[in-house]
């Protein structure tokens, strides 16, 4: 399995990510594939510290110039051509794993249903300011599979982007609506086509909400970078 952690000024917070990532038993090898987007906080350092201790785990690119401001996706540049696991964890820089047995537990599932792509689980929300548990992303009480049909009504939020583990597999031949927006809602959707969403009732991973400098933060702060972008989401759901 390879995890792709990207991480920006997530100082208060990569401590935990990579906690959760190191803390994991499996049966299996994985890889912990970190991309620091040229953080201006001790974010860097923190990752350093962690590869440290634990080199043969964790692969890190620390940028000296911010590729997001240039318009670069981490993901799809400089994370992806590094995977060489049959699968892919998803977990930002912000959010965490609660579980040492997550990856395991998905792993399993996945290999148990080969004519599913995609498996998520529950997940905590948690207030990044105050570390209060503001809730919880729970679209089921009891291990299920989603339709397609249900992940896009669901919207975006529909599961938490941390919880997710999926087939490398899902890079090739991506439609049409994912090449136009490359966003968690269109991965969960990519996911979800083929066999459906495979849903563990477990609460494994946490997602924090009102996280300095994360993505929903500066759409809340921006009316009209907000409003593009849902022009974009609609012309996405056309596709």
């Amino acid at each position: 399995v390879s995890i792709i952690c990207n991480a920006y000024n997530h100082e208060k917070y990569i401590r935990d990510a990579l906690e959760g990532f190191v803390m994991q038993k499996t049966n299996f090898a994985f890889e912990v594939l970190i991309h620091d987007d040229a953080s201006t906080d001790k974010t860097a350092d923190i990752i350093r510290e962690y590869e440290a201790k634990y080199p043969d785990l964790i692969k890190p690119i620390y940028q000296a110039e911010n590729q997001y401001s240039k318009g670069i996706g981490a993901p799809s540049i400089f994370q992806r051509p590094r995977v060489t696991g049959r699968y892919v964890a998803f977990c930002e820089g912000d959010d965490y794993w609660t579980d040492h047995l997550k990856l395991q537990k998905q792993y399993d599932a996945m290999e148990a249903h080969p004519e599913i792509d995609m498996c998520a689980c529950a997940a905590t929300r948690i207030n990044a300011l105050t570390d209060q548990v503001m809730g919880t992303i729970c679209p089921a009480d009891r291990d299920t599979v989603f339709r397609a049909e249900e992940v896009i009504l669901g919207g975006g939020g529909f599961v938490a982007s941390a919880s997710l583990i999926y087939r490398t597999s899902l890079y090739q031949n991506e439609p049409e609506f994912r090449k136009f927006l490359k966003l968690d809602y269109t991965l969960q959707m990519q996911g979800s086509l083929r066999g459906g969403l495979l849903y563990l009732a477990d609460y494994m991973s946490a997602y924090r909400v009102m996280s300095e400098g994360s993505w929903s933060e500066r759409m809340r702060k921006d009316q009209e970078k907000a409003r593009k972008h849902f022009e974009k989401v609609q012309r996405m759901l056309d596709l």
